[in-house]
Parts: structure tokens; sequence; C-alpha cells
């Protein structure tokens, strides 16, 4: 499967669904984002268009590999506009009876071949999967964020995936230029689970004031290796996505170091989001994702 040219559909045009779309169409892949909403779709569609149009003024991408790859590119709101999809790779808001009702619907009009992959970090694969009837062609594939960028994907596979499902997967996201790790469907994964935690330790401490943002930022970047810091990180994240991350897994195990700090919840009611709405821990002029 990894060097045939598939038809995939990204469910969801937010963050994570727009970057997985962006990776789907550089890849060649004839891509269909679908939302719901037009507002968002075509937010999601412009989104990875500017990643292509930008890639493409930084000098990492040629401009005809950029208007290639947005070829690939058609929105849709109708799901049965997804029926001749080989891949599908919902990305929707993480909410465990939306996605079981999606793969329910998706079961009447997609072929029985195509594979299911839910892009959940924090849900079971298991109780996504038991929205369809065909649970064995259901496999967790968690993209790092931001997807274009990030080369690692997360593999779980729920209790009835099926070995062929899981093969075609690895070697689906293989044909990307992914890097795959199998993980088992437990909340968090591997990098949420140690992730989350140390993100809002990050936070914590700049809200106790033991450094300054820039401090911090460049500590973890000039000791550890990172490429970026954890406020830089999480203004591409989007706090109200590391909110809805920490809390959920919170909720599922119980442990305190999941529980986001109370800076958390003024930042996400204050609307600071992070690089997409502008202002977060930084400011941004340019709320685009950055070039490849």
């Amino acid at each position: 499967m990894s060097n045939e040219r598939k038809t995939v559909a990204v469910l969801g045009a937010g963050t994570m669904g727009s970057g997985i779309a962006t990776v789907m169409a550089r890849a060649g892949h004839r891509t269909i984002l679908f939302d719901v909403n037009e507002a968002n779709l075509e937010r999601g569609l412009g989104t990875v268009r500017s990643f292509f149009d930008r890639s493409v003024s930084l000098g990492k991408l040629a401009a005809a590999d950029a208007e290639a790859a947005k070829a690939k590119l058609v929105g849709a709101t109708d799901l049965k506009e997804l029926a001749a999809s080989d891949v599908l790779v919902e990305a929707v808001f993480e909410d465990l009876s939306l996605k079981k009702d999606l793969f329910g619907q998706l079961d009447d009009i997609v072929a029985e071949t195509t594979l299911f992959h839910t892009n959940t970090s924090t849900l079971s694969v298991t109780g996504i999967a038991s929205g369809s009837r065909r649970p064995e062609r259901v496999v967790g594939t968690h993209y790092c964020n931001p997807a274009p960028l990030m080369k690692l994907v997360e593999v779980a596979d729920g209790r009835h995936t099926a070995s062929w499902a899981h093969d075609a997967t690895v070697e689906f996201l293989a044909g990307l230029g992914k890097t795959s790790v199998v993980t088992k469907d437990r909340p968090g994964f591997i990098v949420n689970r140690f992730l989350i935690p140390w993100e809002n330790s990050c936070i914590d401490a700049l809200e106790n004031g033991l450094a300054t943002r820039d401090e911090i930022d460049a500590a973890v970047k000039g000791s550890l290796g990172h490429p970026m810091g954890p406020f830089q990180l999480l203004d591409i994240v989007g706090m109200d996505i590391h909110q809805q991350v920490a809390t959920r897994l919170y909720e599922q195990l119980r442990d305190p170091r999941f529980f986001p700090p109370p800076m958390v919840e003024r930042m996400v009611a204050a609307g600071d989001l992070g690089r997409k709405t502008g202002r977060g821990f930084y400011t941004y002029d340019d709320t685009r994702l950055f070039g490849s």
C-alpha cells in the first residue's frame, strides 16, 4: 500500500485535521477534507493551502510541487462524498459518542476494505471501534502536532483490530514518510502520558514565578535538546486542546499531575489559545501554520 496513491478522507477540519490533510496531499494522495460546518471546512482548506504557499516562500518546497499538492485537495460536507475513500482518518472532537456514530454511518458508505483510522489521543480505540460493524478494520493512529512537521505517529490496535489492518496501516504511514511506534490502547498512549504532566509542570512553574516564559523555553531547548520550548509548543497545539486532553486524561487516570493548572482555564476563557488566535504565551502577526 505504501507506494500506491490512495483516496484519503480526513474527518474534521480543525488544527489536527487540516494538518493531517496536509500530510496526505503532500504525499500525493487524493485528499478529501470533511467537516459538517462549511465555515470550518473553508478555514481548514485555507490552512492547508497556506501551509504549502508558506513552504514555497521559505524555499522549502518547489512551487510546482506545492501546486500539485493543492490540486489533490478537495472539501466535503456530506459523508456520502467519502464513498471512494481507501483510508479514513477521523480527527474530530474528542467525544466517544460522536466518533462511534461517525464510524457507524461510514460503514454503510465506504467499501468493506476501507481502513478506519482514529487520531484520538485520550479515548479508547476499542471503544471507538465498537461503533463500527467491522471493528477489525479500526486502528488508532495518533499524529503528533503539528502533523506536517512531526515524523512520529503512535499506532494502537483496538481489542478486535485485525493483523491485516495493523500491517496495512504501518505500511501506509511509512509511505507518508512517518515513523510508527506501536503502543497499547491505553489513555494518552506514550507521548501524552509523559508530555501532559510535563507541560503542566512548566505552566505551574511559570505561574508560580520560578522563571519567565523565555527563560523556561530557553532552558528546555538548551539543556534537553528540544527544538522548541514548552510554551512555543503549547501555542502551536492550542490551550483549548491542551485543556481538553489534560482533563480527559485526569478523568480516566485520576492522577493529579494531569489536571491542568489554573492558568490554563484563564487563558482559555480569555481566548488566548495560541498561534491560531494570534495570542497565547506569545503573540503572532501570522496565525497560519508555518511552512514545512
